[in-house]
């Protein structure tokens, strides 16, 4: 059996050439994780359960697992932001160019 050969990538960019997609879904790809790298950091400082989250959000303890468990294949942004809005965060956008 022919052993496989590892990538490694770095950056969200990297990831998205590496697998063909084009640059601005490695950007999605980037908000959507810095989104659930927040969610995860609030709720483990906040020492909340995942029915707690689920409850403050208004959806499912199984969609929150999933979140917490960077399962998000299945979660939306506006739930992600739906959340850190009921963890008391607030969400800011900043544009630069990408150059």
């Amino acid at each position: 059996m022919k052993k496989a050969k590892s990538y490694i990538t770095t950056t969200a960019n990297e990831l998205a050439e590496f697998l063909g997609l084009p640059a601005s879904e490695g950007l999605e790809i980037k908000i959507r994780s810095d989104l659930n790298d927040k969610i995860i950091t609030v709720v483990e400082r906040k020492e909340l359960t995942h029915a707690q989250v689920a409850k403050l959000a208004g959806t499912s303890r199984t969609r929150i697992t999933a979140l917490l468990n960077r399962n998000t294949q299945e979660i939306s942004t506006d739930l992600m932001l739906r959340v850190l809005g009921a963890l008391g965060v607030k969400a800011k956008i900043v544009f630069q160019s990408a150059a």
